[in-house]
């Protein structure tokens, strides 16, 4: 008898003002993001539908807009596949990433209040423990929020807005990157040494740091993607 495929999505929980059709699209969308889906993965409408617990009607429609968001890729006579990642696309979202997470760590340097200071030391030992207790998923929501926390303490909302907007696309890379062998305890030394440099007030170090930070992880990122073979190089 055939084993049975192993469910990795949970059932939807209808939200009361979201079109069932868009809560379907949100939990698909961010199990891309997050590397539930994996690129290149094939996405079953009758898999997907039984494991969210829903028809394939709203399936089939979350589907064709991640399409159009260009998160899901048709492919003629085999389906919809999880778009992959190019060594380009990594190295565009970088370049601008590098530049922004560099101006963010120098502004925070300068602006940064006690108690965003003070939350940045938390996040790092809880970050710490997270590591002992290998929970990637933890460590990428702690991830997320340090750099939130940065992003805030820039006070520039413009900034601010432009990262967001980026947020897809850091969140997906982000979370094949922290999965690369050893690059938990290097994010979390790399991350105390940008937040030694503002609590010291030092703008340029800070700048440096956070620079090496996001070219750091672009590397760890294009081992990982190279050794999972999600890829060819363009």
């Amino acid at each position: 008898m055939a084993k049975k495929a192993e469910r990795r999505l949970v059932p939807v929980k209808l939200d009361s003002y979201k079109p069932l059709r868009d809560v379907v699209f949100d939990t698909l969308r961010e199990a891309i993001i997050n590397g539930t889906l994996r690129p290149g993965e094939r996405l079953m409408e009758i898999q997907l539908a039984e494991e969210l617990g829903v028809s394939r009607t709203p399936v089939r429609e979350a589907i064709r807009k991640l399409e159009r968001e260009g998160f899901v890729v048709m492919v003629p006579r085999k389906g919809a596949f999880v778009a992959g990642i190019s060594l380009k696309d990594i190295a565009d979202v970088f370049e601008v990433r590098a530049a922004l997470e560099a101006l963010t760590a120098g502004l925070a340097a300068e602006r940064i209040t006690d108690e965003e200071l003070e939350e940045l030391e938390r996040i790092l030992v809880r970050k710490a423990e997270i590591i002992e207790e290998s929970d990637v998923e933890r460590f990428l929501e702690s991830d997320t929020t340090f750099h939130d926390t940065l992003y805030r303490a820039s006070r520039n909302q413009r900034l601010i807005q432009i990262l967001n907007n980026l947020q897809d696309e850091i969140q997906r890379f982000r979370a094949v990157s922290l999965a690369y062998p050893g690059r938990l305890r290097k994010t979390l030394e790399e991350h105390r040494k940008i937040v030694e440099a503002i609590a010291e007030r030092d703008v340029e170090r800070a700048q440096a740091m956070a620079w090496r930070h996001i070219e750091n992880a672009e590397n760890s990122l294009m081992e990982a993607v190279r050794g999972r073979q999600e890829i060819k190089e363009e």
